[in-house]
C-alpha cells in the first residue's frame, strides 16, 4: 500500500493486520481532507489481496472523531461523492462502502465518537472501548438535525428500538461501560488492555482461510447491514434539516461556545447540547 495520506497514518504488518491512524489536528473533524484520504483508502482496499484486517483508531486520546465539520460540509459531501458518484454523495454511503468492504474492520475507540464519529466506527464490523475515556454520542437531534450517517439504521438494529430513541433523541454522552451494555460497542474494556486485546483479536482473524471470513463477514451483512436506500434515505433528512433556521440557530449557539476548538464545549458536548443555552426547544 504506497497510496499517501494527509490525515491517515497507515501502516501494514507481515500478519495481514493493517494499521490506520485518524491523525487530523486539532480534532480529528470530518472535513473535506479526511474524507478525502478515506475515499483513497477504502478504494485500494477493495482490491488489496494481503490486507486481512484493518485496526481504525485515533492518534488523539481525547477525540476518536468527535463529529463533522459543520463549516464545510458541502465540501467534504463533495469528496464523498468521488467514491461512488454524485448521486451517492453522502457520508452515509461512503461509511455503506467501509461496511461492505471484504476486509474486516475493527474500531479502537478511545476518546469523543460522536456524530458521524460514531457513525464512522457504527460502520466498522466491530467497535471496543477504553473504559476509562471512550465517549459515544449521538448528538444531531440536539443541534437541529438527524444522524445522516448510518447512526439510526445500525443503532436500531444494534440497540432495540426503546434504546436507540434514548440514544439518538435524547443525544447524550455515552460512557464506554454504558455503551457496552446497550451493545453500541463489542466490549469495553481497561485502557491498558484495549491495545494488545485488539491486536490478538486482528492477528487471529487475519490467520484463518481469507475466503471462509469473507464468506462469513458477507453472510452476517446480508442478514444485518442496512440496504443502501435506508442510508440514501438519512443522508437526505440531514442535509434538509442541517440547512433549517432551527438547526442553524442552535448551530451558532454551541460555536459562540466554543464549538469545534479544544476547550470545555467539546470535551462535555453531550451535556452541553441540552442546556438552556444551547437555545429554545423546537
Amino acid at each position: 500500500m504506497t497510496q499517501r495520506y494527509r490525515t491517515l497514518r497507515v501502516a501494514p504488518s507481515d500478519e495481514g493486520v493493517l494499521s490506520v491512524v485518524i491523525d487530523a489536528p486539532p480534532l480529528n473533524l470530518i472535513g473535506p481532507e479526511l474524507v478525502r484520504d478515506l475515499v483513497g483508502l477504502l478504494g485500494t482496499l477493495e482490491s488489496d489481496q494481503v490486507t486481512r484486517v484493518m485496526v481504525l483508531e485515533s492518534a488523539d486520546p481525547d477525540y476518536f472523531v468527535p463529529h463533522v465539520d459543520l463549516t464545510k460540509v458541502a465540501e467534504y459531501t463533495a469528496e464523498a461523492a468521488k467514491a461512488d458518484g454524485p448521486d451517492d454523495a453522502s457520508l452515509g454511503m461512503l461509511w455503506h462502502k467501509l461496511s461492505e468492504l471484504p476486509v474486516v474492520t475493527i474500531a479502537k475507540i478511545r476518546g469523543r465518537a460522536r456524530g458521524a464519529g460514531s457513525e464512522l466506527a457504527l460502520a466498522c464490523d466491530m467497535r471496543f472501548a477504553a473504559r476509562e475515556n471512550a465517549i459515544l454520542g449521538q448528538i444531531e437531534v440536539g443541534a437541529g438535525t438527524t444522524p445522516g450517517a448510518g447512526g439510526v439504521q445500525h443503532l436500531a438494529r444494534l440497540l432495540g428500538r426503546g434504546r436507540a430513541m434514548e440514544a439518538i433523541l435524547g443525544a447524550d454522552d455515552f460512557n464506554g461501560e454504558q455503551a457496552e451494555r446497550y451493545g453500541w460497542v463489542n466490549r469495553a474494556l481497561p485502557d491498558a488492555e484495549l491495545d494488545a486485546f485488539v491486536a490478538r483479536l486482528a492477528r487471529r482473524i487475519a490467520f484463518f482461510p481469507a475466503e471462509a471470513v469473507r464468506s462469513a463477514k458477507r453472510a452476517i451483512n446480508e442478514l444485518t447491514l442496512p440496504g443502501a436506500d435506508a442510508i440514501r434515505a438519512d443522508a437526505r433528512r440531514f442535509q434538509q434539516l442541517v440547512r433549517s433556521d432551527a438547526a442553524k440557530g442552535r448551530t451558532a449557539a454551541l460555536f459562540a461556545q466554543g464549538l469545534q476548538t479544544r476547550g470545555p464545549l467539546e470535551l462535555h458536548l453531550g451535556d452541553r447540547i441540552g442546556a438552556p443555552d444551547t437555545g429554545a426547544p423546537e
